[in-house]
Order: structure tokens, then C-alpha cells, then sequence
């Protein structure tokens, strides 16, 4: 079965888009070997985008502010902690999971996120900042041997 890449932001917030422009390089390589979504919605919305897969990637950005931009973090769903304030781009990982077991729906049992941390999150209709585009082939890479590994 394909695995799901889903890539979060909004291309419009300067760095929030990584996760998009991430999306659309990958599709240059594997186009039709994964499931490659561009997403700009969050929370309980984005459960309908992994119903039906084994395997799930999510690429986001992420604005900790506690390492240089272009740090690429990797976790699991056991990696995040309880959120008391969610962010717009919180995805509601641990509860989407809860309500699909509830519910009896397929949702993959093995999930990767690779979050970037950013620098610029806020300038409306500002590009990517250097950091950010000089680190994406970077996560490039370690997505598409995260695919690959599965592929085995």
C-alpha cells in the first residue's frame, strides 16, 4: 500500500509553507509511488487525508525558537506531549488517532513527522528565508529515505 506524505503551512506566511514546497519537489521524484498532498488544514480536518493508508509522513514547520532555522526535527506521534494552547497547525495527532480507533477506520499504525524549524512565520506574502531553502534538500533527503526504507 502507497504511503501518505502530507505536507502542512501556508505559503502565503514566508516559512509556514515549507511544508508544501517540500510536497511539490518530492512530486518531481515520486509521483505515484506515494501519496503526495499539499495541505493547508488542521486539526480533526486533516483525518479524512489519512484514512485508507499503513504508513504517514507529515512535513510542517515548526517555530520553537530554541534552535537555528533549518534544524530538522524528526518524532513520532509518542513525541508529542499534551497541548493546552494548540497553534493553528496543531494537528490534533493524538486525538485524530483516538477517534479513528474509536471509530474502526484504517489510519496508519506508522507515522513520521519531520518538522523544520523556521524563522519567519508571520510576513504575509514573504518569502522563504535563506535558512529555511538552504535546509530543504536536507529534509528532501531524509524523507525520501524514510520512503525508501518502507518501500523494503
Amino acid at each position: 500500500m502507497k504511503a501518505l506524505v502530507l505536507g502542512l503551512g501556508n505559503e502565503l506566511l514566508a516559512d509556514d509553507g515549507v511544508g508544501l514546497f517540500i510536497i511539490r519537489e518530492l512530486s518531481k521524484e515520486y509521483k505515484g509511488q506515494a501519496e503526495l498532498v499539499e495541505c493547508t488544514v488542521s486539526g480533526l480536518a486533516l483525518l479524512e487525508y489519512f484514512i485508507g493508508f499503513e504508513k504517514a509522513i507529515i512535513v510542517d514547520a515548526i517555530h520553537t525558537g530554541k534552535q537555528p532555522a533549518g534544524t530538522i526535527y524528526e518524532l513520532v506521534p509518542a513525541d508529542l506531549g499534551e497541548v493546552y494552547a494548540p497553534s493553528p497547525h496543531y494537528t490534533g495527532l493524538p486525538e485524530m488517532m483516538a477517534l479513528a480507533k474509536q471509530l474502526e477506520l484504517q489510519f496508519p499504525a506508522d507515522i513520521k513527522i519531520f518538522a523544520m524549524e523556521i524563522a519567519d512565520p508571520y510576513t504575509i506574502g514573504g518569502p522563504l528565508t535563506k535558512s529555511v531553502s538552504d535546509a530543504m534538500e536536507g529534509l528532501i533527503l531524509k524523507i525520501s529515505e524514510q520512503l525508501r526504507e518502507w518501500e523494503k
